[in-house]
């Protein structure tokens, strides 16, 4: 019976050390990873720096017509640094006089032979250079704008916009007549950058660097009407246009898109988002700034000029009146 007693005291003593030692690891706290804020780092520095994407989108774009006076007037001293970023092959077919050929990725480096001089970028049809001056605007370059329709708008013979328009948003489905039924915004929080505690100027060109290496973000006007529900689409445009055309199917309206406001918190951060414009341009530079800060961004090629042109009264593409003669040089 003493045997037995010793047993079952030994027993229970085991029970009772695996059920405090096993409290004991219920209670341990458990450590998490420190939380990135490399995010609100950058924001907070981009702020303080004035390059929210208002800021980034005021006074950013001008005309075919404003460079060639510029560049022609009797006065060399108010010339414009042209950078044109389409292929080397097509630069040498035929340029504006004095411009510089560089790759998008390569934009900074051309740049920066560029002294006092307010910077041009010029592409095929706005909407890459666009990119481009996301990119200066944030690397010190504020007043570097883009050349309207690039060089379509140029010479006549470059015309790319032309054989890209079309009204295949007409009568689609996917495309909801006004005044629509635009999506009621939802706060996503924020991006998340991963960058540790870098400073935020660090962050900053490490993230503008990253945009122009990816090349332009487009997407076909054809896909995204396809299949709305696979992205999270943002309408750029003021209320009252989008209640007068209508919009994509289950579009959202977010605009300024503040970071000092928080409106970028209405971009979805798990999923493909597509912003779209009237011609590609605005939604390009709103593309490549929210690339920067940390999403999955891309612009609808051609806007709206590639879904309902036959309905638009404005920001319309017409070679006839869109497309100058201006000379290139070889």
């Amino acid at each position: 019976m003493m045997k037995n007693l010793m047993k079952l005291m030994i027993g229970m003593l085991m029970i009772s050390l695996f059920v405090v030692s096993s409290c004991k690891k219920d209670d341990d706290p458990v450590s998490e990873p420190p939380k990135d804020k490399s995010f609100e780092t950058l924001k907070t520095y981009m702020i303080a720096q004035d390059m929210d994407l208002p800021k980034i989108l005021d006074s950013w774009i001008t005309t075919a017509d404003n460079v060639h006076t510029i560049m022609t007037d009797a006065d060399p001293s108010n010339d414009f640094y042209i950078i044109d970023i389409r292929s080397a092959a097509d630069f040498a077919t035929g340029h504006i006089e004095k411009s510089h050929s560089a790759a998008l990725k390569d934009v900074l480096d051309t740049a920066a032979n560029s002294g006092t001089m307010p910077i041009i970028v010029v592409c095929y049809t706005g909407q890459t250079a666009s990119h481009a001056v996301v990119a200066l605007r944030l690397s010190g370059y504020p007043n570097a704008k883009v050349m309207k329709w690039g060089m379509s708008g140029w010479n006549v013979n470059n015309d790319k916009w032309t054989p890209n328009v079309a009204s295949i948003g007409v009568g689609n489905a996917n495309w909801e007549a006004g005044p629509g039924n635009i999506a009621t915004n939802i706060n996503y929080g924020d991006p998340s950058l991963g960058e540790g505690d870098a400073d935020g100027a660090t962050i900053l060109k490490k993230q503008v660097k990253k945009m122009l290496d990816a090349g332009f973000q487009g997407i076909a006007s054809s896909t995204v009407l396809g299949a709305p529900g696979d992205y999270f689409i943002n309408n750029f445009w003021d209320e009252a246009d989008v209640t007068h055309y209508g919009h994509i199917k289950g579009a959202f309206r977010i605009k300024p898109l503040s970071l000092k406001d928080k409106q970028y918190q209405y971009y979805n951060t798990k999923t493909t988002v597509v912003t779209y414009c009237w011609t590609g341009q605005t939604s390009s530079m709103v593309t490549a700034f929210m690339n920067v800060i940390g999403y999955k961004a891309k612009s609808l090629k051609f806007g709206t000029n590639s879904m309902i042109h036959s309905e638009l009264n404005s920001h319309k593409w017409d070679a006839t009146t869109q497309a100058k003669n201006f000379p290139l040089v070889q």
